[in-house]
């Protein structure tokens, strides 16, 4: 029975295993950096994107506005500089800047998208966990996602000092429920301690945003206050169980690390026309930093960029390294079967079909390290996302559009057919007496 074309080609790619994995495997790894690195830039940006939310500005007094936004939503250290809480209220209070009242409601006449500054205060832990100290307009005016504000899934929001509201993440990490009582751990470094003696009771858990702050414990700025005083009266030489109280709290204890800052609209605008306007009066005091996180998320993707070009760059190296490598392999190949070749021609196989069947035979190997690289990619796109979600609270969600993946897959068909040129030259050039010779 006539041997057909493909069980020709499958014969030949399982008499020379060792050869067809590794090189199936070299055109796999090529095509899953590829996939990887676009799954993960345009996914990546928009998890970032979440974090910042509708919030113009981001006041503290970091370095630089780049490290403010890392530490102030994504809370990748906690800030080393605070403002203190009359700081605060000289820039919420100003009519000028934000246009709210004590009920976020827009200060005229006219109904308004409301402003706010809202005070956070960064610096305390629960099991490496950030606790954010804040007030309730947090989670009414603060939209962490387009979605709008936060949601609770259980329980409440905190109504009383030593209350803590957990997000979504957080509460996934460390198992606790509603009534669980918890101790934070106040400070950072070698001055962090555990502080048993101010227990806190959890009243709510939070819906997942998607963003850094569902990695999030939440206290009302009072709660943390009393611990500063706790501290500040024991280092004076006061008993460790003489327990501060919101009585004892001093104008030293009222410091918070950032302000989150909204410029109130006209309706049907998303951006305030007096923004830029607002934010130069307020950096006209140059003992604090003011960001604009959306704009600082860019800048660093903008960072970001040149090595994914880099990255990208590498990827087309190894993409042409495994083309190479298929070229060698069907090269030798060919070599191997010269007396195949040639008794394949004398049964009447045309020199066309041969030059076919080798073309096709690296055609088919750039296909197979296609669909390899293409599950290989999505478990290091799944790592990787798992990674960034364990870190720093980003949900990201890789995915290549079909267009893309279509068009690597029709590339490294193409290039592996490029590859397969030499080889089938060779095959379709081999000379059908002398290779019919008798062996020795």
């Amino acid at each position: 029975m006539a041997l057909t074309d493909f069980a020709i080609i499958r014969r030949s790619m399982f008499g020379r295993m060792f050869s067809t994995v590794t090189t199936v495997l070299t055109v796999a790894v090529a095509v899953a950096l590829m996939l990887t690195l676009l799954s993960l830039r345009d996914s990546g940006r928009q998890a970032f994107e979440r974090g910042t939310g509708n919030m113009d500005f981001l006041i503290s007094r970091d370095p630089s506005a780049l490290v403010s936004v890392l530490n102030g939503v994504y809370y990748a250290n906690p800030p080393q500089q605070v403002i203190p809480w009359a700081k605060y209220e000289q820039i919420a209070n100003n009519p000028r800047y934000f246009f709210f009242d004590a009920d976020g409601d827009a200060s005229n006449d006219v109904e308004v998208p409301p402003g706010y500054a809202i005070p956070i205060a960064v610096g305390d832990t629960y099991r490496s966990l950030p606790v954010v100290g804040t007030t309730s307009e947090y989670f009414r005016l603060f939209h962490p996602t387009v979605d709008g504000p936060f949601q609770v899934a259980e329980g409440e929001l905190f109504d009383a000092d030593f209350e803590v509201v957990v997000g979504s993440r957080a509460a996934e990490i460390t198992g606790l429920k509603i009534g669980d009582r918890i101790a934070l751990t106040h400070g950072t470094g070698e001055g962090a301690h555990l502080h048993t003696e101010y227990p806190f009771e959890v009243v709510g858990i939070l819906e997942p945003t998607a963003s850094p702050h569902d990695r999030a414990l939440f206290i009302t700025l009072e709660s943390s206050w009393i611990i500063h005083a706790h501290d500040r009266r024991i280092a004076l030489g006061g008993a460790e169980d003489d327990l501060a109280t919101a009585e004892d709290v001093s104008d030293d204890d009222r410091l918070i690390t950032g302000i989150y800052a909204k410029v109130a609209t006209r309706p049907g605008r998303g951006v305030s026309a007096a923004m830029q306007s607002v934010q130069n009066q307020i950096r006209s005091d140059t003992s604090i930093n003011v960001a604009q996180p959306a704009a600082e998320v860019t800048r660093l993707f903008s960072i970001v960029s040149n090595i994914d070009q880099v990255f990208l760059g590498m990827a087309a190296v190894v993409m042409l390294s495994s083309g190479i490598a298929i070229m060698l392999a069907m090269y030798n190949s060919a070599e191997q079967r010269r007396r195949q070749i040639a008794i394949l021609r004398v049964l009447g196989c045309s020199r066309p079909r041969i030059f076919g069947l080798v073309m096709t035979e690296s055609a088919i190997i750039g296909l197979i390290g296609a669909a390899v690289g293409i599950g290989v990619s999505t478990v290091a796109t799944d790592v990787v996302a798992g990674v960034m979600r364990e870190r720093l609270g980003v949900i990201v969600t890789p995915s290549v559009g079909a267009q893309w993946m279509l068009s690597i897959i029709m590339a490294t068909v193409f290039l592996a057919c490029i590859a397969g040129l030499v080889p089938s030259i060779m095959a379709y050039r081999t000379p059908v007496a002398r290779n019919l010779r008798p062996v020795g």
